[in-house]
């Protein structure tokens, strides 16, 4: 199922690819959905260190039956932003420990662990729709504590999760913007940059009439 040139061009997304196939992202959720929920599987396909196989891991395992000491693990390991959005995205942001390791890991200092946090900031507020306001209110003061990190992978994760948060409904998107513009005004170019981004989708006229018609 692996492609040699999907391997080459996986470099210029910023993609480790030293240890990958090359299959794709809907390939792989095609053979995820033939294999099903499979805990053990997943610890296993984890262990090759395979980049396919760790973004297969994170589509088949079972939410109910991770653990924190897997969690961990597993962030230990993260060498790929698309493997950190997999695993977020796919699973942990679907366990009872989603919200404890947002904010354990968005104040880390290794690059793909800190991106993890604010990933998962992302996924809970897209996934989550039981979630109170309150979740997310409070992930905003670490959103800004975050936003002056020059690495390329952590500021593009602060800014997906500030922009999901203020599109969930209109109070938080009040909240969101007036993060954003305490976020601009902070004397850092990477600061105003993830500003500037989240205010320019949060306050479009489509996102406005979206929080409207849904209010």
């Amino acid at each position: 199922m692996g492609d040699p040139k999907a391997v080459e061009g996986m470099a210029r997304f910023g993609i480790q690819s030293s240890n990958s196939f090359g299959v794709s992202v809907p390939k792989l959720r095609t053979l995820a959905r033939e294999v099903g929920r499979d805990h053990q599987l997943a610890l296993k396909l984890w262990e090759t260190t395979l980049h396919d196989a760790r973004l297969l891991a994170s589509m088949v395992d079972d939410p109910t039956q991770v653990t924190i000491d897997q969690m961990d693990r597993w962030v230990r390991d993260f060498d790929s932003w698309d493997v950190v959005d997999g695993s977020c995205g796919n699973l942990f942001d679907k366990t009872p420990f989603a919200v404890v390791k947002a904010r354990e890991w968005c104040k880390r200092e290794e690059e793909f662990v800190k991106r993890a946090g604010f990933v998962l900031m992302a996924e809970l507020a897209v996934h989550d729709k039981q979630a109170k306001d309150k979740l997310f209110l409070d992930f905003l003061p670490l959103i800004i504590a975050g936003a002056s990190d020059r690495r390329n992978f952590v500021k593009k994760a602060v800014n997906w999760a500030l922009r999901q948060i203020g599109k969930r409904n209109l109070k938080l998107n009040k909240a969101a913007m007036s993060t954003a513009v305490k976020i601009q005004r902070m004397d850092s170019g990477v600061a105003k940059w993830v500003a500037s981004g989240a205010l320019r989708e949060l306050k479009s006229p489509q996102i406005q009439k979206r929080l409207r018609q849904t209010k």
